[in-house]
């Protein structure tokens, strides 16, 4: 065991600055900024009309007025952040403004060259993403009181009002909520390296209980939006040009390449709290549903990506626990393992409201919303997999990862 633990120091400890990770926040990003510089206002007076301009159907012509801009006056990071932010909500208002039936299918280079240049910058797709959404799309109203869905607001909308109000930033909450076992993973990274088992059974401990806590802010899913605004008016703009059979060959950027470029839409899978929960526990998944996370952490900020990369290089917390002969490590462990499937089991369950029995009302009256429920999507999430089968995986494999004495 001695040599081992003097290789595990010469590892660097881990730590969230180096990834640019919030202390407070985690992934969301800190506050984030609401004005573009005024070279910009032509998007920014597109982007704060974003609802109405959809719903009485203005946005394309808006857009095609819309002069083309240079990123080059974006001055720093949180500045490009705020334009793919705006620059994303604009393209799929524009692409889904008459609903599936009638995608645009070409995005103008007014708007497809800045989005593709602040993106590369960035180091993510052009397309709205879950860093977008929900990382930089919120607002708090009073900084002296909580941070709770009644102090939040966010910055900019598509149609759903309340619903996608809601949606947005329960969904914030839970990346909040999340804080804390960001924070206990890396202590117990570092109580591996040094090492110290009262340190790391404190940090699981912390972990088992924060992953209970975003089960339950998850819950406020239920109190703040409605199941057939969700699926009737919000999915859409949320959905990609990427295993989507309304956009079958994707999106053409003009003047960015002759050929049509495929992305996937918006999804909880690119969100980087169970990534990295699932590197650290070790939990091995499916190649159909690896494949897929895998793909989605091209659409992840590169520093939380990377975050990602440096705890699956860690020394394996499995084989520390089983090496341990620590009988309390193991329970701790197997605790947060069952945390992990409860808060999945309970994804599962929101989705199905949301999704499965959200459609089959929808097919049962005709559609009163604009621009109408997405049907080639009916049993696909916006990020294109067949979601409950994905789902229900996911979990399961999640519980084979269940240590037992023996092992």
């Amino acid at each position: 065991m001695e040599p081992q633990s003097q290789n595990l120091k010469t590892i660097p400890l881990l730590s969230l600055r180096r990834f640019h990770i919030s202390e407070e926040y985690g992934f969301l990003l800190p506050n984030p900024l609401k004005e573009l510089p005024d070279h910009y206002r032509p998007w920014m007076e597109i982007a704060n009309k974003l609802p109405h301009l959809i719903e009485s159907h203005q946005l394309q012509a808006q857009v095609d007025k819309m002069p083309l801009l240079t990123c080059q006056f974006l001055q720093n990071y949180r500045e490009q952040r705020l334009a793919h932010l705006v620059l994303s909500f604009i393209t799929m208002g524009y692409v889904w403004q008459k609903g599936e039936t009638q995608p645009k299918e070409v995005l103008p280079r007014n708007l497809a060259l800045p989005f593709v240049e602040v993106s590369r910058n960035l180091g993510i797709p052009p397309i709205l993403v879950h860093a977008d959404l929900v990382l930089t799309n919120w607002t708090i109203r009073d900084p002296e009181r909580p941070l709770e869905i009644r102090n939040l607001d966010v910055i900019f909308s598509f149609p759903g009002k309340e619903s996608l109000r809601g949606f947005i930033l329960v969904t914030v909450l839970v990346e909040k909520a999340a804080v804390p076992g960001i924070k206990a993973l890396v202590q117990a990274v570092n109580a591996i390296l040094q090492p110290s088992q009262n340190l790391l059974l404190q940090a699981l401990q912390r972990l088992r209980l924060c992953i209970q806590d975003i089960t339950r802010t998850l819950g406020q899913m239920h109190d703040y939006v409605d199941p057939d605004i969700f699926y009737a008016v919000i999915r859409i703009f949320l959905s990609g040009w990427k295993d989507n059979p309304a956009m079958p060959v994707g999106l053409i950027y003009e003047g960015v390449s002759p050929e049509p470029l495929k992305y996937s839409g918006g999804s909880a899978a690119q969100s980087t709290v169970l990534h990295a929960f699932d590197e650290f526990l070790g939990i091995c998944h499916s190649k159909e549903s690896a494949d897929f996370l895998l793909r989605m952490r091209e659409y992840m900020p590169p520093s939380h990506k990377a975050f990602i990369e440096e705890i699956h290089s860690t020394p394996s917390l499995r084989d520390h626990i089983r090496s341990s002969g620590n009988g309390q490590l193991l329970t701790a462990y197997n605790q947060c393992v069952e945390a992990l499937a409860e808060l999945r089991s309970y994804h599962i369950t929101v989705v199905t409201k949301y999704l499965i029995t959200a459609a089959t009302k929808a097919k049962g009256r005709r559609p009163n919303y604009v621009p109408g429920p997405p049907l080639a999507l009916e049993e696909r999430g916006t990020g294109g997999t067949v979601v409950l089968s994905f789902l229900k995986s996911v979990r399961d494999k999640t519980l084979e990862a269940i240590l037992h004495q023996s092992d």
